[in-house]
């Protein structure tokens, strides 16, 4: 390049800027309205999201409150090494990976299921009635869903023993504390999952379905080859945000439920943090459980959307 041409590219690269500002401020005025409805949700996420990661110093820190966090000592990778030898790290590593691979194996597919049963249905007023009760139980707190629980498996006066003429402790039993957490997940949740898939469905082309029609293709076939393929897309986006979440078994559902006899079956991440920060008081040593449990989930969202563009899917970015 010769050195009229340099000295010619700055103005140049100030004149694109200036452009581009030009065009922003253009779009800012024109949308201004919709960006003011954005502030209020994008100010709450920055103060609940961004502004307490400031809080994760206390990790690497003998953290004293009463110090506050430029006095307190400073002890590096003392508290993750603590915690990756700890007797209890393999029994919250296994608990939490496997409510995990649960979660992943029955709550994520049926919702897929359910909106394509859904999508079946030909009677628009039964379709809304059943979609509507099916949203009921996510409205329903997880304090009301662990009364309820109790209420119908108590060992004394619970509906179903009562109908058994049984006095089995259900609740306390470990060999079945996982899957009563799954299914009270499966209730809860599936019907609300539903949304973004039946929302998906509707952006099919109809005539895709007549083309397939054309050529023969039966119900099942055209939910195979034409309905299916259109909600890939969407079972890819939220199969990756799944595994961001893959670690987050349900805190308050898990507390709620958890008693000393399935301790050993229900305690995950969450709720050892819980009691280990509160009850105990140890900040820095439960701060750092959870940045580990944090990274640990970004890992698996990295992967998962890699191996999603890699079956040609456009993932997350």
């Amino acid at each position: 390049m010769s050195a009229s041409a340099k000295a010619a590219s700055p103005p140049a690269e100030r004149s694109t800027l200036s452009e581009r500002m030009r065009k922003t401020m253009k779009h800012v005025k024109r949308d201004k309205w919709l960006l003011l409805m954005v502030l209020p949700g994008l100010a709450i996420f920055i103060l609940f999201r961004y502004v307490p990661m400031f809080g994760l110093i206390a990790a690497f820190e003998d953290y004293k409150a009463y110090l506050g966090f430029f006095r307190s000592r400073w002890v590096g990778f003392t508290h993750f090494a603590t915690f990756l030898q700890s007797p209890n790290f393999l029994q919250l590593l296994r608990n939490t990976v496997l409510f995990g691979f649960y979660k992943m194996l029955f709550v994520f597919p049926l919702p897929i299921i359910v909106a394509l049963m859904l999508n079946e249905v030909r009677i628009n007023w039964y379709k809304r009635v059943v979609q509507t009760l099916i949203y009921i139980p996510h409205f329903i707190s997880w304090v009301v869903v662990a009364s309820l629980t109790v209420t119908l498996f108590a060992s004394q006066d619970g509906v179903v023993n009562n109908l058994l003429g049984t006095h089995t402790n259900f609740l306390a039993n470990p060999s079945s504390f996982r899957a009563e957490i799954i299914l009270q997940q499966i209730w809860k949740e599936t019907g609300w999952g539903t949304i973004l898939y039946l929302a998906a469905l509707t952006g099919i082309d109809p005539q895709l379905y007549e083309a397939a029609e054309i050529d023969g293709a039966g119900r099942w076939k055209k939910m195979w080859h034409v309905t299916l393929p259109g909600i890939r897309g969407t079972v890819a986006i939220l199969f990756i945000l799944g595994m961001g979440s893959f670690l987050n078994t349900g805190f308050e559902q898990l507390l709620l439920m958890l008693n000393p006899l399935t301790h050993s079956v229900g305690d995950v991440y969450d709720t050892f943090v819980y009691d280990i920060g509160i009850n105990n008081g140890q900040l820095s040593y439960s701060t750092a459980i959870g940045l580990f449990k944090s990274v640990a989930s970004l890992i698996l969202i990295i992967a998962s959307n890699r191996i999603v563009k890699k079956l040609g899917e456009d993932g997350l970015y």
